[in-house]
């Protein structure tokens, strides 16, 4: 398990600074980052490359191994405060569909992002690790929901040489939340995030990849990265499972 949580560690850390340098490269932030914008974010052009810098120095400490513990509490401090401040301000009053599950998708996949800074967190502080691991487990929840809501409108992202789209969107939101419900109860965590972990990165092979050669762009390589960082920290969360059982 110790190769396991280190690659996982790695895969996190990449994933934060490839958003780094998306955002740094793009003068915006990452669709997931913050919720849907206009033109005001231009005025802040110092606080997105002030943004876009801190997520590649953070990245670089968690793929490097350099002061994991303050950079992750610091970044999942920060996006926690953005989910909190920003993103649900902003599905109350600014969305008239904030009771659609639907509208929720950004919103949880920066509260993803944040659920693994905390777990990389609790590696060393305890404390941290059962908050990231619930946050991590309900937003797994809410995107295996997703997979049945909208199964029709998502089964053309599967790639075509995929046979019955349909099941395999079903089978994978079953799965989803089947691995998301047994994480948060702690029924085989070890087991569960193991293979959350390994059919996420799957996808990042098969769905993600050739996409992002077929269309290199922000949005492209932000949702790989995303599916990168969510097999990262299932992996962290399977390989301290396994420490804590052995001891």
């Amino acid at each position: 398990m110790g190769k396991l949580s280190y690659t996982a560690r790695i895969f996190y850390g990449i994933a934060i600074a490839v958003l780094g340098f998306l955002t740094l490269y793009y003068h915006d932030f990452p669709y997931i980052l913050i919720p849907p914008h206009d033109s005001w974010v231009k005025g802040l052009t110092p606080v997105t490359y002030i943004s876009g810098i801190f997520l590649v120095l953070a990245g670089g400490c968690i793929v490097f191994g350099k002061k994991i513990m303050p950079v992750s509490i610091l970044l999942g401090g920060m996006l926690l405060a953005v989910f909190c401040c920003y993103f649900i301000p902003y599905q109350l009053m600014a969305s008239s569909r904030y009771m659609h599950f639907g509208e929720w998708e950004n919103a949880a996949k920066e509260l993803a992002l944040a659920s693994g800074a905390l777990v990389l967190a609790g590696l060393f502080l305890q404390k941290l690790m059962p908050l990231g691991v619930v946050l991590f487990s309900l937003t797994i929840i809410s995107f295996g929901i997703d997979h049945f809501l909208f199964a029709h409108e998502a089964s053309d992202y599967i790639p075509s040489w995929v046979p019955n789209h349909l099941f395999w969107m079903y089978f994978t939101g079953s799965a989803l939340l089947g691995s998301g419900i047994a994480i948060m109860l702690n029924i085989r965590r070890a087991l569960a995030a193991i293979l959350l972990g390994s059919m996420i990165f799957i996808w990042f092979i098969i769905l993600h990849i050739p996409r992002v050669i077929a269309d290199p762009s922000g949005g492209e390589v932000a949702s790989a990265m995303l599916a990168l960082a969510y097999c990262g920290i299932a992996f962290v969360i399977a390989g301290a499972g396994a420490a804590k059982k052995r001891a």
